[in-house]
């Protein structure tokens, strides 16, 4: 399998230019499927194409700030959450996706405090609950 730049497939490349075609709601369906399938640069291409397709599709900056992290695009992601926040609010799904922006670039007290206000938001929240268990396994591979 022939990968890019980003490490994803060469076949979902394919979806990004097809997306024009879409509705805003069809590129996030296509951008979640590539994120699932760690796809991050498509993923990205398609959040961004989502939120050229409608400007305020909360979903779709959260996607695309999701994206950034996980190639590293800090910058790209504080600015996707920032557009994300004014047009979602302070959600458990944004508090969630922030804290682990903040896990990933080792900023661990940022990290615990957006998971404590998604969990606060979302006490049954199972992906929340992972997470404070993963920022407290963190916690303790630091310390030795």
């Amino acid at each position: 399998m022939e990968l890019t730049a980003f490490g994803d497939a060469f076949d979902g490349l394919k979806t990004v230019s097809d997306v024009e075609y879409y509705a805003s709601d069809q590129a996030v369906a296509e951008a979640k499927n590539q994120f699932r399938s760690e796809n991050y640069g498509n993923a990205g291409a398609l959040f961004y194409k989502a939120t050229q397709l409608a400007a305020n599709d909360g979903a779709a900056w959260l996607g695309l700030a999701a994206c950034s992290d996980r190639i590293h695009r800090f910058d790209l992601a504080d600015r996707a959450y920032g557009q994300a926040f004014r047009l979602i609010g302070p959600t458990p799904e944004y508090y969630n996706n922030v804290g682990y922006s903040y896990l990933l670039r080792g900023k661990l007290q940022d990290a615990r405090s957006n998971f404590l206000k998604a969990y606060e938001l979302a006490p049954n929240d199972p992906t929340v609950a992972n997470n404070l268990r993963l920022l407290s396994s963190s916690v303790k591979n630091l310390e030795r």
